[in-house]
């Protein structure tokens, strides 16, 4: 069954007092985690509840280094700005190297690492990290099409597509102009989430997770999903990427237009969220499903209601923000871990991904935490009980 605003408007809201207690539980295991998570990173999903030990590979291990500087903030506590800043060594070698590099995800890794650590420290080094990740994101973008090409070799036949993942790494691009004052940067975030606007949202205000461009003439060719349900469902992870990365994109652009696509995607989301606010991994199952949920897919929404919030008009702004902390306190109750015995993460009941017909994936890190949902649900808590400088 829909939810309608008002159904939502029944629960109980996270107040600041609510997320404080929930933050401060978020930071003792941090803290714990810091023994094994300082000169490695956690593996992108738990098993069994806990992390594996990793090298810094792979698309997210920027989000263990944001949790660093989130705890840093919130506790004023010197042991995780070292921790942070370790890891950001890593993050330096790894552009330098361009170890696991060939994606579009430079702003995962690099936005919460070593933008942060400049915004935070004003470490240099961290800042050349940045701005060399930055460069090799704009490599990938594609003038025919004018888009940032997601996956595999650049200009790839079988891959000349962009995700609405992508929406999230646009702001290193953003701060890249910013920080350099070099137009160009700005100019392909700008372009790219134009050209995503165009062809990843449909009619009835549901997200494709990938979308193909032709790349002899640059026009939209088709959508397909990769961790969706269907070609046709809307993945619930997607949506909220959708979410979060039109505020952000409103943030640095200041595009009246874009205040009407948050309100289409971030109602679609909030009419398809089951009895309890959690969705499920994707928005083809409902209440009394058992398909398993995707907390990270609430958090990462309640990221970009609250930041979307700070430029709506007043009516607008309260309904966006009072759903936002009745998710968050959903997500506090039902999926906020209180107890390192039980799991190092921060945020239980997560999906990395799920497999279906439709789909290529195998099932991998279902109902476990996933290093995003940990970073994403501290960040909501975090803008709670704060006035939050974002590292985006």
């Amino acid at each position: 069954m829909a939810q309608t605003f008002e159904m939502i408007m029944k629960y109980p809201a996270a107040d600041e007092k609510l997320a404080g207690k929930a933050l401060e539980a978020a930071a003792g295991i941090v803290r714990e985690d810091l023994a094994r998570f300082t000169d490695y990173f956690p593996s992108s999903n738990s098993i069994n509840g806990f992390y594996e030990a990793t090298e810094n590979v792979e698309w997210t291990t920027g989000f263990w280094t944001g949790v660093l500087w989130l705890a840093y903030e919130y506790t004023k506590d010197n042991v995780f700005r070292e921790a942070a800043q370790i890891q950001v060594e890593s993050f330096d070698e790894r552009i330098k190297n361009k170890i696991d590099v060939n994606h579009h995800d430079m702003g995962f890794l690099f936005s919460l690492s070593c933008v942060a650590s400049y915004k935070l420290t004003g470490n240099e080094r961290a800042r050349e990290a940045a701005l060399m990740a930055a460069e090799n994101l704009a490599g990938r973008y594609r003038e025919k099409g004018r888009f940032l090409q997601a996956w595999g070799n650049v200009g790839e036949a079988s891959e000349y597509r962009l995700i609405i993942d992508c929406l999230l790494n646009l702001p290193i691009l953003y701060w890249a102009s910013e920080t350099t004052g070099e137009a160009r940067y700005a100019k392909m975030a700008e372009n790219h989430i134009r050209t995503a606007m165009k062809c990843i949202l449909r009619e009835d205000d549901s997200t494709y997770h990938t979308y193909f461009i032709d790349r002899e003439t640059g026009n939209p060719a088709y959508g397909v999903t990769h961790q969706g349900n269907r070609n046709n469902s809307a993945w619930a992870r997607g949506q909220a990427w959708g979410i979060y990365g039109i505020a952000l994109s409103f943030h640095y652009l200041k595009d009246e237009s874009y205040i009407r696509l948050f309100e289409r995607v971030t109602d679609f989301f909030l009419r398809h969220l089951p009895e309890d606010l959690i969705p499920y991994w994707d928005f083809d199952f409902d209440t009394g499903s058992t398909e398993p949920r995707d907390s990270s897919a609430a958090a990462i929404a309640v990221c970009g209601m609250l930041e979307m919030s700070k430029y709506l008009d007043k009516e607008r702004a309260e309904k966006y923000t009072e759903a936002a902390k009745r998710i968050l306190y959903a997500l506090i109750e039902k999926c906020g871990n209180r107890d390192i015995a039980q799991s190092d993460g921060l945020l239980l009941h997560g999906t990395y991904a799920r497999g279906s017909e439709e789909n290529t994936c195998k099932n991998r890190g279902v109902d476990e935490c996933n290093t995003w949902g940990d970073y994403f649900y501290m960040e909501a808590l975090t803008r709670v009980v704060s006035d939050w400088k974002m590292y985006w």
